[in-house]
Formats: structure tokens, sequence, C-alpha cells
């Protein structure tokens, strides 16, 4: 016996079908925005906004009193601060500052780490978090510790020269070794952040590559530097260009703390540059300008050294 079947809306029950599939692939498409929207949002609030209003504000003149209305002044303020010697000072002192820095992020970090993984056990990791341990301690801290053992009345560091024959007298006063002192504290604390990044670049790294240069007789020292170093290339730029952009950031905090930029400008940067523009003289234009040429300048920096990293870097595949 057959039943006859009356004829389906197949169109209609088709389309239904559909639409909830289009639905569900849109709201699928949609996720990944929508988890990143927060934080997009935050940058635009807190980074991309106060960027914009920055710019806007070199091309103007205030003292940054509320009730006291800006002045359009064109592009006046770029000629003022091009021209001002206190800026050529201040260049030269950041430059000095991130090749002394590139000493404890690099040189020192790639040292140590390599000898620390040679030791065997917790002691490895004892002897990383000793070293680690001052990155933890904040800056004002930090410069506190720092002034009391630089103290030219009965400090220890300068008691100890006095022992070998050296006077060291008031270390932050002296012209020639303000920007010695800043040097010093900054890279006792960027030290141990370096450490902390090799070594975990080092544990990337597959040991069986030693293991089969040492079975056919390469040295430790031929090892360290055909094989481990290069594969720790990524690491070190990435090292490197974290002291170039942040370097004279991290230096902002000691330098206002014990030196004040003094004396006569032999240890500032281009961070207390700006802090001194804006808020010691109330140029808010002025400070704007050199933040944005700044920013142009740190910018087109990172650029060409991300790709000539990537250029030279080697990567582990």
């Amino acid at each position: 016996m057959f039943v006859e079947v009356p004829p389906t809306t197949s169109t209609g029950s088709a389309g239904t079908a559909k639409r909830p599939a289009r639905v569900v692939q849109i709201k699928r498409s949609l996720a990944p925005y929508l988890y990143l929207l927060p934080a997009a949002v935050l940058l635009v609030v807190w980074i991309y906004k106060p960027l914009g209003e920055t710019v806007a504000l070199s091309f103007y003149r205030w003292n940054m009193v509320p009730t006291s209305p800006k002045v359009p002044v064109g592009m006046d303020n770029y000629v003022r601060v091009l021209a001002l010697p206190e800026l050529h000072q201040a260049l030269r002192n950041t430059i000095v500052y991130v090749l002394a820095f590139m000493v404890f992020s690099l040189l020192l970090p790639m040292v140590v780490a390599l000898l620390s993984n040679r030791v065997a056990g917790r002691w490895k990791t004892l002897y990383q978090a000793l070293i680690f341990v001052p990155f933890l301690i904040t800056p004002v801290a930090g410069s506190a510790i720092w002034r009391w053992l630089f103290n030219p009345e009965g400090g220890t560091i300068p008691r100890v020269a006095a022992t070998l024959g050296f006077e060291l007298g008031n270390v932050f006063r002296e012209p020639g070794l303000a920007m010695l002192g800043v040097v010093l504290i900054v890279g006792w604390q960027m030290l141990g952040f370096g450490v902390l990044v090799v070594s975990a670049g080092l544990a990337g790294i597959n040991p069986d590559y030693a293991s089969a240069a040492a079975l056919d007789g390469a040295s430790q020292s031929t090892i360290t530097r055909r094989i481990t170093l290069p594969l720790l290339s990524p690491t070190l730029a990435f090292l490197g260009l974290m002291t170039i952009l942040l370097g004279a950031q991290w230096a902002y905090p000691i330098i206002d703390i014990v030196t004040q930029g003094g004396p006569s400008g032999a240890s500032t940067n281009i961070y207390y540059l700006l802090y001194e523009f804006g808020f010691q003289n109330f140029d808010a234009g002025l400070s704007a300008s050199a933040g944005t040429l700044f920013f142009l300048g740190f910018g087109l920096i990172a650029v060409v050294f991300v790709r000539v990293s990537d250029r030279l870097s080697f990567y582990d595949n």
C-alpha cells in the first residue's frame, strides 16, 4: 500500500534552516572581535586619545592653567624646541644611557644566564632568584638604598674607595659621576629582568643540538658560539629593542629622585626634559611638541630595529 505524501514547502523550511545557520556563523565570526573589544577600548582611551590630544596641543601655547586660553602658534613650538641646547644635551645623554644600559640588559644577563645554566638542581633557581630580586624593588626604595651607599659622609662605597686611595665625594652632584651613578642604579635593577628573559630563551633551545655537536667533538665554547647564541638571537633582539624604547623611561624616576637632572643637566634625559618643560616651566605646548618628536623618532627606530632583527635572527623551526 502506497501513501501519497503531500508536497512539502521545501523552500520555506530550507530558508528557515539557513537563517539560524547564518546567525550562528555571524556570531562565530564576531566572537574574536568581541573578545578584543575591551582591550581595544582601553587602548583608545588610555593611549591613542591622549596621543592625539598631545599632538593637537603641540600647536598651541598654554601654561596649563584651566582658565587660561590656548593660543594657536602653528609650528612655532617645534622650531623653538629644536633650537634649544637643553634638547641636544638630553638627546646626547639619552644615547649614552641606552648604550650603557645595553651592558646590563644584554651583555651581563647573557653571561650570567649561560653560567647559571651550568648550575644543577635547586641552586640554579636560587641563583637566578637572587639576581632577579632587585627588579622587584621599587625605584624609590632602590634609589634610597643607593643614596645611603653613596653618602659622602660615611657611606659604604666612599669609605671603601677611600681605603683604596680614591676620593669619590658626592657622586650625584659631580658632573662627571652623576650619570654613572644613575646608570649603576638602573642597571642594578635591569640585570635581573635581563637574566630572566635570557634564561627563558635558553630553556626554549632544544638540548639535542648541543648533545649532537658534543658527540662530533665540538667544544663548549664552539657550541655556545655556533649554536646557542644564534638560536638565542630573537631573545637578544627583543631585549635590545626593550632597552632602546624603555631604557630612558626606566631611568626617569631614578633621575628625578637622586639628581633632578643635574648638575647643570649632566644627568638629564629626554623624558626628564619633557617633565621640566611641562610641569616645572608650565609650557605644555613645548612639552607636547618635544614628546611628539620623540614618539616619531622612537617609532622609526623600532621599525628599523624590528626589520633588521628579523633578517639577522635565527629561529628553531
